[in-house]
């Protein structure tokens, strides 16, 4: 059975929710303190939504010098899936393992509400089983998740394939509608929306399980 490890830092407050989204499809998931340096015994690594280190200075600046970031950045090297979900995503982009920043939202507003993603890319461990085009209505809960990066990097983004989701009706005012990108080698993942909450239509919405399997299916060992 695959085994997932969901980095908690302080502050963290959605991991709960992805260790359900790996649990319903059949895998383990473990909760990884921030201090944690080896992850070796684990299939896919998960950095869930919340408030790391109550998001001082910005979102994520403080996480990416937890010692774990260290261990996760060793884990992408060799070519373990990484998924950054929401806050998840901001830390993965502060510690420069994924390009872009996020900034406030667009009216600097919070947000919490279903929005439908569109699928750009399949080329990656979290939309390897989606369909180009395809739809999912998957909810958001953030204030600073706004996808910004300079002309250059957008453009690589964009000729590599490395915009995976886009937003069909932009709610945050995100660079070129994007709400999830990938790195080049497509097994480090981040959005902005949150699959795991999208597991049932007894909550609202099952869109979010095509994204979990996905990325559950890519989990292999490498320790």
């Amino acid at each position: 059975m695959k085994r997932f490890g969901v980095v908690i830092f302080p502050g963290s407050n959605c991991e709960y929710d992805a260790a359900l989204g790996v649990t319903q499809l059949g895998a383990e998931a473990e909760f990884v303190w921030h201090s944690d340096t080896d992850l070796s015994r684990f299939d896919g690594i998960i950095l869930p939504g919340g408030f790391a280190h109550g998001d001082y200075l910005r979102p994520g600046a403080l996480a990416r010098f937890s010692p774990v970031m260290k261990a996760v950045a060793h884990f992408a090297l060799e070519g373990g899936p990484v998924l950054g979900i929401c806050n998840g995503f901001q830390v993965l982009t502060e510690a420069g393992l994924l390009a872009g920043a996020l900034q406030k939202n667009r009216g600097l507003t919070f947000l919490s509400h279903d929005t439908t993603l569109i699928v750009a890319s399949t080329r990656s461990v979290l939309t390897s089983e989606a369909t180009i085009g395809q739809e999912l209505v998957v909810p958001i809960n953030h204030f600073s998740g706004a996808y910004t990066c300079d002309d250059a990097t957008y453009e690589s983004l964009v000729a590599n394939e490395q915009v995976i989701l886009r937003y069909r009706d932009n709610p945050n005012g995100s660079r070129g509608d994007v709400a999830g990108i990938c790195n080049e080698t497509r097994n480090v993942v981040g959005l902005m929306p949150h699959p795991e909450r999208a597991m049932s239509t007894l909550l609202g919405s099952a869109d979010g399980l095509v994204l979990m399997s996905s990325f559950v299916s890519a989990g292999i060992a490498v320790g």
